[in-house]
């Protein structure tokens, strides 16, 4: 049973793809907490109607704090894996050591091309489309020091139609990544992927 706990920063879809599948039972995840460094995040009523301890740890104005608080309040949630699910902010070195090998994000699109700083969401897709490539690409990776930099996890093809708009892959992406999220942990969980 994977004790997760996940950092989201409004409204957690992959987050809530994750505790259905658990609460379904096709999935060996047990919730521990969701964290947001925003107190207005729709994902926090979410998780409290669920049941999952909540918690707001803003990351402004005060980084160095708030990094170690997050990685001692994960810790005292006995959380041993944790997802980031539209989490937008760069983790500190106290949850990163804390939890090295062990913090899952997903990218909207093919790493490393389309990532690092302020490449998220449509940015990502107008990226793709504008470089004329056929393919795009959902990547579940390991969280480091920088932005979408980790070793990757899983990859999902998604095809980019003749003429596809950013609205259109946007739409296409956004309905493949939950259930990408709930496999990926699935094959973890099986001890089919292996974490460091």
């Amino acid at each position: 049973m994977l004790k997760v706990g996940f950092l989201a920063s409004r409204n957690g879809s992959g987050a809530r793809a994750i505790v259905a599948a658990a609460k379904a039972g096709d999935l060996a995840v047990d919730p521990r907490l969701v964290v947001s460094n925003r107190r207005d995040a729709h994902v926090l009523a979410w998780a409290a109607d669920q049941g999952i301890a909540t918690a707001v740890i803003a990351t402004t104005p005060d980084p160095e704090t708030a990094d170690a608080l997050l990685a001692e309040t994960l810790q005292a949630h006995g959380v041993e894996l944790v997802v980031m699910s539209g989490y937008l902010r760069r983790l500190g070195p106290s949850t990163l050591t804390r939890y090295a090998g062990r913090i899952l994000n997903i990218h909207p699109g093919p790493l490393p091309e389309f990532g690092g700083q302020g490449m998220y969401g449509r940015k990502v897709h107008e990226a793709v489309i504008a470089s004329g490539r056929r393919q795009s690409a959902i990547v579940i990776h390991l969280v480091d020091e920088e932005y979408d930099h980790g070793p990757e996890i899983a990859r999902l093809t998604v095809e980019v139609a003749l003429g596809e708009t950013v609205d259109g892959l946007e739409a296409s992406v956004r309905a493949a990544e939950p259930g990408f999220f709930v496999e990926t942990l699935k094959r973890i969980a099986g001890g089919e992927i292996r974490l460091p």
